[in-house]
């Protein structure tokens, strides 16, 4: 809609977690330094945390990008719900492992052999958990087990947990010391700087061809900084609204005064005062409760976001049909 008015691509501020549009803040690149950290140790855990919206599961898009598929094969799971023995088998299945039988010591010897063949082929494995923190100590422990394997002395594979601030308090369980010992690396995805936010702004801008329209004065940047946090989704929520203001009002400019106008609009749709975003060392759990509530509502805008967008591609599709047969019927 406001990508062709302003000369773009495409739509940068999308909520969809994209790769393509990775920017390499500060805390994201400290975030994938200990991603490949623990790929070259191989073994072990690797924990990541942060809050929602900071850019969890494009790190871990952008990590699946970059390895080597002929010597490194990675599974992912995310639907982390369910039992410790619900867990193995989703493991087994994220793994590729077929007709898995009922019983459990089945499928941890499907498993073994599965780890051994790999082992042979000289290929590593690596399962990443998203959304660790919905794991119970019980499947924590499980993923534990599985890291007992040995072949050669040598881990057939490694895990990668990746989950919300809470994941670290649910670690810090006296049940789960054993799993903590196997911790070799642990990093938490804080929000982007002032200065970031506005080359972020910037980057996602120029990936879709902007050259100056819209263009953000200081004072809008300052204002989205403020309203978002520093937290790339709610920047991404703020902007995308912000651009559709700027089409129907045909702005080719923003100021500080949009940017307000924009988050009043959002806070009054999800219930809320808008006031700038605290920092993360400093929000109140009351705060952090709104924050959350506002950040879901985000994830489901995403996904009906993502429901329009094929709709939409489906709809051109039939209708470029139409059009060709029309167009054999006038010739």
């Amino acid at each position: 809609m406001f990508a062709k008015f302003y000369g773009l691509r495409g739509e940068p501020f999308l909520l969809t977690p994209d790769p393509s549009f990775y920017f390499e803040s500060k805390v994201h690149s400290e975030a994938m330094a200990h991603l490949n950290y623990g790929l070259n140790r191989g073994e072990g855990f690797i924990v990541i945390t942060g809050d929602i919206g900071a850019g969890k599961t494009t790190i871990v898009k952008r990590l699946l990008a970059s390895i080597d598929q002929r010597k490194i094969s990675a599974a992912h799971v995310v639907t982390t719900l369910v039992s410790g023995s619900d867990l193995i088998r989703l493991v087994a299945a994220a793994f590729g492992l077929k007709d898995l039988p009922a019983d459990k010591s089945a499928v941890l010897l499907r498993l073994q052999s599965f780890f051994e063949t790999s082992h042979r082929d000289r290929r590593r494995l690596l399962l990443l958990v998203d959304e660790a923190q919905n794991l119970t100590e019980g499947a924590l422990e499980e993923l534990r087990m599985l890291s007992n394997f040995q072949i050669d002395n040598a881990a057939p594979f490694q895990s990668f947990l990746i989950g919300q601030p809470q994941f670290r308090v649910i670690l810090a369980s006296p049940n789960l010391e054993q799993l903590r010992q196997r911790i070799i690396a642990a990093y938490h995805l804080g929000p982007m700087s002032r200065e970031e936010c506005g080359e972020y702004l910037l980057h996602r801008l120029r990936h879709v061809g902007w050259e100056q329209d819209p263009f953000f004065a200081s004072t809008a940047v300052d204002a989205v900084f403020e309203h978002s946090g520093g937290v790339p989704r709610r920047i991404n929520t703020l902007c995308n609204r912000l651009m559709l203001l700027g089409f129907l009002d045909e702005l080719h400019r923003f100021e500080r005064i949009d940017v307000e106008r924009v988050a009043e609009d959002l806070a009054r749709e999800n219930g809320y005062a808008a006031s700038p975003a605290p920092a993360a060392e400093t929000t109140a759990p009351e705060n952090r409760n709104v924050a959350a509530r506002i950040a879901g509502l985000e994830d489901r805008v995403a996904v009906h976001e993502e429901s329009l967008r094929r709709a939409a591609a489906a709809l051109h599709g039939v209708l470029d049909v139409v059009a060709e047969e029309k167009s054999k019927g006038n010739g």
